[in-house]
């Protein structure tokens, strides 16, 4: 028999869902039949997997030290979480880093990720931010693994977010679904962008190729998407812009200025190729991030706008460092 005792972090979630990551090699028909015999109870009560737990519940799980064992795929205890298996794959590859944290509290942290890193694994022997900031908060604890809520491509740097706790990982998800916290970029594009503006259009991927297509309708299996942008210096050849996304679709900003015309240096996917450039990726990067009004335990963030300066490789080719002066300089005036 074991007990457990719900805490802040595992509360507000479904029994079903926390079972499914207290047992993980357990089937979910497994979990099911235990909870119609009554081998797992809820505050001593049979419970039926669909309840919102609370702090303070205590589950009750009449099964053999054996069963745990087993399901819990034999890391010891059930439901220890994967802390160790992370370090060890950070370990084993000789790569050691310092997320650059541009804020922190209790429930989030704010990520300036750099360009080449993967937000999450792409193949089975990866290590992704996911694993950097699995290994920076300690793992988590029973039946909850932090985790990042939005995600950027591998040679795009930035802001990304973190959530140390459940209700951070919630509200930060229901805020960035909902479109309510406001992300720019900064790109230098190709051509001369003279005009702000806002465009919508519709986004189709192809997953044999990993690349996406902007159609003028929409059309089966594609996504809605609007990005609004904004060109902050122009030297004739190449412009800055600030970049709205409104929605976040793979490869939106990359393939929607493509489209325009206006295809990002550095992106050879999509037509920004530089022969005997110093560019070695698009020069992309999620520059800020606005917080709308909140309340709570998240009301220190309400209405509060982080920026991610720009990184180094930015400044490498000398006429995009032109150009970033330039914006500074105008702004100013």
């Amino acid at each position: 028999m074991k007990e457990i005792r719900i805490g802040k972090n595992q509360c507000g979630q479904r029994l079903d869902k926390f079972l499914q990551k207290y047992l993980t090699e357990a089937p979910k028909s497994f979990l099911y039949r235990m909870l119609r015999k009554k081998n797992i109870k809820r505050n001593g009560k049979r419970a039926e997997g669909s309840e919102i737990l609370r702090e303070g519940d205590v589950l009750t799980l009449f099964l053999s030290d054996g069963t745990l064992e087993k399901f819990s795929g034999g890391r010891g205890e059930a439901g220890t979480v994967k802390s160790q298996r992370v370090e060890d794959t950070v370990v084993s590859r000789k790569e050691t880093i310092t997320l650059d944290i541009l804020y922190e509290n209790e429930h989030i942290v704010l990520i300036n990720k750099p360009a080449g890193m993967l937000s999450q694994k792409a193949s089975a022997g990866d290590v992704s931010l996911v694993e950097y900031f699995l290994q920076y908060t300690g793992g988590g604890e029973l039946g909850f693994r932090p985790g990042i809520c939005n995600r950027l491509d591998r040679n795009t740097s930035g802001i990304v977010i973190g959530g140390k706790t459940l209700s951070g990982l919630q509200c930060m998800s229901e805020l960035l679904r909902e479109r309510k916290i406001e992300k720019y970029y900064l790109a230098v594009v190709q051509g001369v962008m003279e005009q702000n503006g806002v465009r919508q259009a519709w986004l189709k991927k192809d997953k044999k190729t990993n690349k996406v297509e902007i159609l003028g309708q929409d059309t089966p299996g594609a996504s809605y998407i609007k990005t609004g942008y904004e060109p902050l210096a122009s030297d004739g050849i190449n412009t800055l812009v600030k970049i709205r996304l409104y929605t976040g679709k793979t490869h939106q900003i990359r393939s929607h200025l493509a489209n325009l015309g206006h295809p990002i240096l550095g992106d050879r996917k999509y037509g920004g190729r530089i022969a005997g450039s110093h560019i070695k990726r698009q020069l992309l990067h999620a520059y800020e991030l606005k917080f709308p009004l909140l309340e709570g335990d998240f009301s220190d963030l309400s209405e509060r706008l982080f920026r991610a300066e720009l990184p180094e490789d930015f400044y490498k080719e000398n006429r995009v460092k032109q150009l970033i002066q330039k914006a500074r300089k105008d702004e100013k005036s």
